[in-house]
């Protein structure tokens, strides 16, 4: 063994390959973070391999990233099928009904999990808005997995240090 890596400061550093039981990759992810994030003794890790992607998202993904070069960043992104909030019309400003302005087009699940896949790709850092259990959640994070056939995705929170799973229904927007 090399004498120079021998001692490091009292800081050692270790290339392991740990299999987790669990029903899902994010579910083996988040018990994963945890398990390092709730050790004194962890200073730092990096996750150099495990979080799946599959054929179906790669082909997707490059779809989707022709078809997103040409939108504004930094757009708020509703989930099909939420009922966007209403802003309160101010009555100098209503317009006559003959002249009402053409309706934005609603933005098709093809469009929004592009944007999802767009932004894991990009390590992108989002603010997610979701309702989960009655109570409003609103958090800052990177988005690590996307799972179109469970409709689940699995959030890093960059405050807490700590990883979510959501469902879809369960969130309202991307910021």
């Amino acid at each position: 063994m090399d004498k120079k890596l021998q001692h490091t400061d009292g800081n050692y550093l270790f290339n392991v390959d740990i299999l987790i039981n669990a029903r899902t990759n994010p579910l083996a992810l988040q018990y994963l973070l945890e398990l390092l994030n709730n050790s004194d003794n962890v200073t730092d890790f990096k996750i150099n391999s495990g979080l799946e992607l599959g054929k179906t998202i790669d082909s997707l993904l490059r779809s989707a990233k022709l078809a997103l070069q040409n939108t504004p960043a930094q757009v708020p992104v509703k989930l099909p099928g939420k009922p966007a909030a209403q802003p309160a019309e101010q009555p100098a400003e209503r317009t006559p009904a003959k002249k009402a302005a053409p309706a934005a087009p609603l933005e098709t699940p093809a469009d929004v999990f592009g944007k999802i896949r767009q932004y894991i790709q990009n390590n992108q850092l989002v603010r997610l808005r979701a309702n989960r259990q009655g109570k409003q959640l609103s958090m800052p994070c990177r988005i690590l997995n996307f799972d179109e056939a469970s409709n689940s995705l699995s959030v890093y929170h960059v405050d807490e240090k700590h990883v979510y799973t959501f469902n879809l229904n369960e969130i309202d927007e991307f910021i």
